[in-house]
């Protein structure tokens, strides 16, 4: 760790473990959460490499751990944030002066300098962007594991919150695989830029129709596997009128609507089921082979244009306590994190 800094600017954490509640990746103030501080330049251990940062993406999970909502408990005092890209200056060997994208060992992307496991840091092809580094796994690799999830149960599915970066990448795959996917959006105006991008059905899930809408949806393409980041009574709405067999597969909590349950017959007589999907046990269960294909399409989709990181807004570190909560409110885009 030659000609390194002693210490570093980052964002951490301003509570420890959970906080017993689930109101939804939204945040009126980050400052209730984050705070900018100095912090010594960490050390990385055996199997794990130092980064310097060149751009960390904000994800809703990123929001739900800061808030004390997600799957692992917080530290106090320790830098938040997952996923980002950067330069390898330090740890196991083979990653050394390489420009990865990474998840940070636990948390800690938003700093000048990330520790990640090597296992997990994706050298990247010198044709990709710095943006659409920072935002190579989580999203990316999420939409490639629950596309095929749906592609094995049928040739249609639903998603929600479809304007997100995460719904684009699935509609986008979706449309190269041959696949029918039913966008769930909130804005009639999101229509036409989807079924462009090649949904095969765009329903605005706040209309007076929506109900009728989807059932004629539902009925003609016959989906069996809803992937749902929203979790919401809509969501259940939209379960229930999904044919037999069908499955609500939940990977995000952006509602802070807790469903109800009001067809339980379903269950017993149509089949149904629910399940979840956390990116973190993909990456776990998937033989590496397979997670090394999954990772070269990745990347060969962005480099070709058929993904492509829309970004909302880009924030220093020394921005971000004051500038997050706004820059959020801007839609369609990731909020992108620079030193």
């Amino acid at each position: 760790m030659t000609n390194l800094p002693e210490t570093m600017l980052a964002l951490i954490l301003k509570h420890d473990g959970f906080s017993g509640r689930m109101d939804g990746p939204h945040i009126a103030d980050a400052a209730e959460y984050i705070a900018l501080e100095t912090l010594p330049v960490p050390t990385p251990t055996a199997g794990q490499v130092l980064i310097k940062l060149r751009a960390a993406s904000v994800n809703p999970s990123d929001l739900h751990f800061i808030k004390g909502e997600y799957g692992q408990p917080r530290v106090k005092g320790a830098a938040a944030g997952f996923e980002g890209c950067g330069d390898v200056v330090a740890g196991v060997d083979k990653l050394i002066s390489k420009r990865v994208a990474f998840v940070a060992a636990s948390a800690g992307a938003w700093a000048e300098y990330v520790i990640a496991d090597a296992m997990t840091s994706i050298p990247l092809r010198s044709d990709i962007s710095d943006e659409d580094g920072a935002a190579q796994i989580v999203n990316p690799l999420t939409a490639m594991a629950m596309v095929d999830i749906a592609s094995k149960a049928g040739d249609s599915f639903v998603i929600s919150a479809a304007t997100s970066q995460l719904g684009k990448l699935m509609i986008g795959l979706a449309k190269d695989m041959g696949l029918n996917a039913i966008a769930l959006v909130r804005r009639e105006n999101a229509i036409a830029p989807l079924l462009a991008m090649g949904a095969a059905a765009v329903i605005v899930t706040t209309a007076n129709s929506f109900r009728s809408d989807f059932e004629t949806a539902s009925r003609t393409l016959k989906p069996r596997v809803f992937l749902d980041s929203v979790c919401d009574q809509t969501s259940e709405t939209v379960f229930t009128l999904m044919p037999n067999a069908a499955r609500w597969v939940c990977y995000g909590k952006l509602s802070s609507e807790a469903p109800v349950l009001t067809q339980m017959g379903q269950f017993t007589f149509m089949g149904k089921q629910i399940e979840g999907f956390w990116l973190t046990n993909w990456m776990r269960n998937t033989p590496p082979a397979e997670q090394m294909r999954v990772i070269g399409e990745v990347q060969a989709r962005f480099v070709d244009g058929r993904w492509k990181t829309d970004i909302s807004a880009r924030l220093k570190l020394n921005e971000v306590v004051d500038g997050l909560a706004d820059a959020l409110k801007l839609p369609d885009g990731k909020v992108i994190i620079t030193p």
